[in-house]
């Protein structure tokens, strides 16, 4: 009767420690190893170097000019390939302190025409001579098609213009004035820059 060789399974030797450590299940790797990273003595979360914005938590120095839109249009040009549509903004930008500026510019859509006007309103700024919230003395304007005529008003009396006139007056700091268009134009670019010219017009009385 033969023998039965019974063949003996050689048995797994211990595998050294090569530092993996299981994770339990139900926490993400990726979340673990976050929050090793973050973690410093403490407990407290350590900054990331390289993701700390410029400006952010310092006080910001705030933008003492105020603008306002005071014309949308959009616009055409006619190539040799065809057209070319764009938008025309115009905005006027002052401090309510003797400066206004007014800026047109165009864009390939509207937010982008508004801030280069924006941008060249702040640039183009125009110093204004007031005398007790009024302006010194009467003055008169044009500017291609559109007349102005603007006169001084007692204290309390406020502002008697309407449209761009009014606008500009209101961000420059005037606070008593009457105006009055003298032309028949209701395009409200030329009646802007005729109330600049007026503006600029302004001489001090001594």
């Amino acid at each position: 009767m033969a023998e039965e060789i019974k063949k003996e399974t050689p048995k797994e030797e211990p595998k050294p420690n090569d530092g993996f450590v299981p994770i339990p299940t139900g926490e993400q790797p990726q979340a673990r190893a976050g929050a090793e990273r973050g973690q410093r003595q403490g407990g407290f979360r350590q900054r990331r170097p390289g993701f700390v914005r410029a400006g952010v938590g310092r006080d910001r120095q705030k933008d003492e000019f105020q603008t306002k839109l005071l014309d949308l249009a959009r616009v055409t040009r006619v190539t040799g390939g065809g057209k070319r549509m764009s938008f025309r903004a115009t905005v006027v930008a002052g401090d309510k302190k003797g400066k206004v500026g007014i800026g047109v510019d165009k864009g390939k859509d509207v937010s982008q025409a508004i801030e280069k006007a924006t941008r060249r309103a702040k640039r183009d700024l125009v110093s204004i001579i007031i005398v007790d919230g009024t302006i010194p003395h009467e003055v008169t304007a044009k500017y291609g098609p559109a007349v102005i005529l603007l006169k001084p008003q007692k204290k309390g009396r406020g502002l008697v213009a309407g449209g761009a006139v009014r606008t500009i007056c209101d961000l420059g700091g005037i606070k008593n004035i009457s105006s009055k268009i003298l032309s028949g134009s209701k395009n409200k670019l030329n009646n802007a820059k005729a109330t600049m010219e007026a503006l600029k017009k302004l001489k001090s009385r001594i």
